[in-house]
């Protein structure tokens, strides 16, 4: 590990990594903070991405086998007191390691091809810890690409890192989008657009999936806007088929993904 043990909360190192935690220092450095040692060992998996890793000496022991893969990478592996950990974390236990990574996202042409089978588009979504579930959803499902819109969270925030579980480093995640291009490339690259919202007069049980989708999930309080609805080739409800008035936002993300996934794999039995 490079030099002594970090004990000063408010030395420079410290400071420096302590500003990620705000969006606006965030851009600025293009850099984020991943905390545990799931999403530092998916972070590492990636070449160039994690460019410097805070470890306390326990944790340091516990997960031998990351701080040995950050040396050999030329990543900078700091020991750090708790109290410094303590800081740099956003949890109320720190998992004793994290790292400093590099903006990991990518273009939306270069997400969504003519390739793309199945994308999830977070529209008006501002809860982080709903989008980072989504996102490690349709990483589970197999989705081709994530699309956070211009009016939705950042993906980089810590909650947002920390549920989506790794699967941020995982698939390809566009930021910053326009609902209304983001649609048009969906569709120009041979994807049918769906909303998934309340308001639709077909269910899940009623359209058929077997081909490319992309679904479009809105506000986890209210939804998709009259003007992002209009835009989708179809608008469908999740059934509910006992006393619930609504699912949450991953909840109603995961059945609609997984009903495209299972609907695109799915083989007519032969004889």
């Amino acid at each position: 590990m490079a030099g002594s043990e970090l004990t000063n909360t408010k030395s420079p190192r410290v400071k420096a990594a302590k500003r990620l935690t705000k969006r606006a220092f965030r851009d600025r450095d293009r850099s984020f903070l991943a905390e545990g040692p799931q999403a530092v060992r998916e972070a590492l998996a990636l070449d160039g991405v994690v460019t410097e890793l805070f470890t306390t000496a326990e944790a340091g022991t516990r997960h031998a086998d990351l701080v040995a893969t950050a040396v050999s990478a030329g990543v900078p592996v700091h020991r750090a007191s708790g109290e410094v950990m303590a800081e740099l974390a956003q949890t109320v236990t720190p998992q004793g390691i994290l790292a400093v990574c590099r903006f990991v996202h990518v273009s939306l042409e270069s997400a969504v091809t003519d390739r793309a089978r199945l994308v999830a588009v977070l529209a008006h979504v501002r809860d982080p810890g709903n989008a980072g579930t989504v996102l490690r959803t349709a990483d589970a499902a197999g989705a081709d690409a994530v699309v956070f819109t211009d009016a939705s969270v950042d993906p980089y925030n810590g909650k947002c890192v920390r549920a989506s579980a790794g699967s941020l480093f995982h698939l390809p995640v566009v930021t910053g989008a326009p609902v209304a291009q983001a649609v048009d490339r969906l569709r120009g690259a041979g994807l049918r657009v769906f909303a998934a919202d309340g308001a639709g007069t077909r269910t899940l049980d009623d359209v058929d999936l077997s081909g490319p989708a992309a679904w479009i999930f809105g506000n986890e309080a209210w939804g998709l806007p009259e003007e992002i609805l209009g835009l989708a080739d179809e608008v469908v409800r999740v059934p509910i088929y006992g006393g619930a008035e609504s699912l949450n936002l991953a909840t109603a993300a995961a059945v609609c993904l997984y009903a495209s996934a299972r609907s695109q794999r799915v083989r007519p039995l032969s004889g």
